[in-house]
């Protein structure tokens, strides 16, 4: 049975607290790390729509791109439109994940994603981030426990380098202990020395999930006192995973006739582009939502245009003024796109659990007929 704890483990192995936005509250937001979950509810936003939906279907948790009480209330009450979807949440026992920017800037997360879906290559960050502190956890297990301590450290979010999972390292040797009275060895008696034939096992981990992958090797190593030694890994330099992202397009394509394809690949309607419908694009700029900040950052990584979910009136100005184009298609259709991907993600995952992305989910925004 998964608990919302070790949803919550695997949500920060994808997905990183540390490569989130400073400003950002990520994490496990609500509910009880304890519960015990079946079925799990991926959405944009958790809103009245989508809390009946995960009631109804009997969700134990729902991750939300979107964090729940971005800014504070002074109440959490059943009348209030703004609270009443809580508190009826909160008293059906459903937990609230919210990874948001740091699904944003995650390699595999929603902005390479779009990257992806629009053919992008030579993709690196459009705003390089700080390293993420990592640990190398070495432990000395008997070859026939090796693969459930492994499974155990990968379950709790080790093993992870760049796009690869489950990464590790075996060599085999011999270990010897001498167990005094007051022990109970696994293998041998105490009181002598024994000599049993271990393996050396190593994985990566982000420091952040140090303790809790330490204490997953533990509950499934059959010594009572492990052999463990964690190693600091020295820092790589800043850059990868950061905010954004930048690539070249297989072709030059027209500004106008990119926009329109961005409206296909999403499937929106609402698509708007700021330059000359003739302008040339080969280098493309993506930050998914909000991301209109990013415009000055787009401009000096040399992009043609940069796309993102929504845009200021005057930052169209801006981009005319500075001479790159700007595609904007709606902030839920560049983030749906990646809750339904964090769906199939959980689910590969976790077999046994039942996860879907919000069917009631829709854009507020809707094109008249």
């Amino acid at each position: 049975m998964l608990t919302v704890a070790q949803l919550a483990d695997w949500l920060e192995g994808f997905a990183p607290k540390a490569i989130a936005e400073p400003w950002d509250n990520v994490g496990l937001l609500w509910g009880d790390p304890d519960s015990v979950i079946e079925k799990v509810m991926t959405c944009l936003t958790v809103t009245p729509t989508t809390a009946r939906e995960a009631l109804r279907e009997g969700a134990g948790a729902i991750v939300s791109h979107h964090p729940v009480l971005f800014k504070a209330v002074k109440a959490i009450r059943a009348d209030l439109a703004e609270t009443g979807h809580l508190w009826r949440l909160a008293r059906g026992n459903v937990a609230i994940l919210s990874p948001h920017t740091a699904f944003d800037n995650t390699l595999g997360g929603i902005n390479d994603g779009l990257a992806a879906r629009l053919g992008l290559i030579d993709v690196r960050s459009l705003r390089p981030g700080a390293a993420v502190k990592r640990d190398n956890v070495v432990v000395f297990v008997p070859r026939e426990q090796r693969e459930a301590v492994i499974e155990a450290a990968f379950a709790a979010g080790a093993g992870r380098i760049g796009a690869y999972e489950q990464c590790s390292f075996t060599s085999d040797g011999h270990g010897t202990f001498f167990g005094t009275e007051e022990t109970h060895p696994a293998v041998g008696e105490a009181g002598r020395r024994e000599t049993v034939r271990e393996c050396r096992v190593e994985v990566v981990c982000p420091h952040s999930l140090l303790a809790g992958v330490l204490a997953a090797i533990h509950a499934a190593h059959p010594y009572e006192e492990p052999a463990t030694v964690v190693y600091p890994m020295l820092d790589g330099p800043p850059g990868e995973p950061g905010s954004g992202r930048v690539g070249r397009l297989a072709t030059n394509e027209r500004l106008e006739s990119l926009a329109r394809r961005v409206g296909e690949v999403l499937g929106t309607r609402s698509v708007q582009f700021v330059g000359d419908p003739d302008r040339r694009v080969r280098s493309l700029a993506i930050v998914c939502g909000a991301g209109d900040d990013f415009l000055p950052d787009a401009a000096s990584a040399g992009a043609d245009a940069l796309l993102t979910g929504e845009a200021r009136f005057h930052r169209g100005l801006e981009a005319e003024a500075m001479g790159i184009g700007l595609i904007v298609a709606g902030h839920h259709a560049t983030e749906r796109l990646g809750v339904e991907d964090l769906a199939r993600r959980i689910g590969e995952a976790f077999p046994d659990l039942g996860v879907w992305p919000s069917r009631t989910e829709a854009d507020p925004f809707q094109n008249p007929l």
